[in-house]
């Protein structure tokens, strides 16, 4: 998972960061709530861990800001030395989902950030590898689209189980791109629109199939799971409107194109 940790503790960023990716997540740190926000306007995280005292603003002000920007989804973790009874409710009041008292305990802190993903992330902590149509076969490397095998290579087949188990969320494409190939650095690359293509075509992803991807401008990629009956039951295909359901069609393909 892709974590983001906010304080001004230089040696606790650095802990927490060597903790969580000790633990197979992705972790990035932030000195300034500033340069936080900042980030999180085109960037995706899955878990936000918040410090209360910060140089250029409070822990309770960020929260809040982040709310507003991306909505209920993203779970919220604080740590601040803070730990009366006022301090627990305002931190919760804001927004966040969880609170720990310093000084951290690493454990309680990995065990504590693990309850928030699997709670928020079902789907994508879970152990479902079938969605409508599709089917993955970790064993084998493999999916399935109607029992028929799709030839996918390696990335493509790590890309399209990272969107299936996260589908509705929007993800950035440095979130895909670090998640998928590993890649940390900022340089523009065509390759995971590249590969996204090559999904949409080989998966045959379509409302008659149940999911569309679609390129969110700015940010990323969003895999949506649709109603496969709709397609087939718009108003454009009533008797007498010959041709229009095709149409209709090819207007849903072009909006996810």
């Amino acid at each position: 998972m892709r974590i983001a940790a906010l304080d001004d503790d230089p040696i606790l960023l650095e802990l927490i960061k060597a903790t969580t990716e000790h633990h197979g997540h992705i972790c990035h740190t932030y000195p300034t709530g500033a340069q936080l926000l900042r980030d999180i306007r085109h960037e995706t995280f899955d878990l936000l861990i918040v410090d209360w005292h910060l140089p250029d603003m409070e822990g309770p002000e960020v929260v809040t800001a982040v709310r507003q920007m991306t909505g209920r989804q993203l779970p919220i973790l604080f740590v601040t030395r803070r730990r009366e009874e006022q301090d627990v409710i305002e931190a919760l009041s804001c927004g966040a989902d969880d609170f720990m008292t310093k000084p951290l305990r690493m454990g309680e802190l990995v065990a504590r950030a693990t309850a928030l993903l699997r709670r928020a992330y079902p789907q994508a902590m879970g152990n479902n590898l079938a969605f409508g149509p599709y089917r993955f076969d970790p064993d084998k490397r493999s999916l399935l689209l109607n029992e028929v095998e799709v030839d996918l290579k390696n990335r493509e087949y790590e890309l399209a189980l990272f969107m299936f188990r996260n589908t509705g969320r929007l993800l950035s494409r440095a979130h895909l791109r670090e998640v998928v190939w590993g890649e940390t650095n900022e340089a523009p690359s065509r390759s995971l629109d590249t590969h996204v293509s090559r999904l949409r075509s080989k998966l045959d992803l379509t409302p008659a199939n149940g999911y569309v991807v679609s390129a969110i401008y700015g940010m990323g990629y969003r895999l949506d799971a649709v109603d496969p009956h709709a397609a087939h039951h718009s108003p454009q295909d009533a008797p007498g409107s010959e041709g229009a359901g095709d149409a209709g069609a090819a207007g849903v393909a072009a909006s996810v194109a």
